[in-house]
């Protein structure tokens, strides 16, 4: 799916320029920080244990050798500072309507405010939902994520549905 989205490009951000790009193994522990670095991952068990790395590297290669799934980084400066997860959902609703779905959507938390996950979020409206062909952009957030919900509605969003999940025991 990648090759669809002419990456990496560089963004502009009222603190500067930011690049977005596609994810590489390379990339695995400044993910993984990512993901640690917000308390809602972190209480699920996203607390970048070294003894997890296995577990998300095997994540990222599936993600990565899938047909219509991307992860995706933003670098600044040559720092990873934002990452988020694309999924191409085909459908049947909406009269056969394909939906982009975003996951994972993280912004470091020294980097927050500055403009890096609008543009991020711009990006996917506005080049990777027509790039794939989608008529609809979704994504999920956790209840807990109070000022990601008035976020999202600042940039259009419509809270419309109401999620349910199912944890699998293993």
């Amino acid at each position: 799916m990648i090759d669809e989205f002419d990456l990496p490009v560089d963004l502009a951000s009222p603190r500067g320029t930011i690049t977005l790009r596609g994810a590489e193994e390379g990339d695995l522990d400044a993910i993984v920080a990512l993901l640690s670095d917000d308390p809602v991952s972190a209480g699920r068990g996203d607390v970048a244990a070294s003894d997890a790395r296995p577990l998300y590297l095997r994540g990222l290669r599936r993600i990565l050798a899938a047909e219509g799934n991307d992860l995706l980084v933003v670098e600044r400066e040559g720092r990873i500072v934002g990452t988020m997860q694309l999924t191409v959902v085909p459908g049947m609703a909406r009269r056969g309507s394909t939906r982009l779905m975003v996951e994972a959507v993280r912004v470091a938390g020294s980097q927050r405010s500055g403009g890096i996950g609008a543009g991020m979020m711009t990006w996917v409206t506005d080049v990777a939902a027509r790039a794939v062909g989608a008529s609809l952009v979704q994504l999920t957030s956790d209840a807990a994520r109070t000022e990601a919900h008035r976020f999202y509605t600042r940039l259009g969003f419509v809270d419309s549905h109401i999620g349910f999940k199912y944890p699998v025991s293993r």
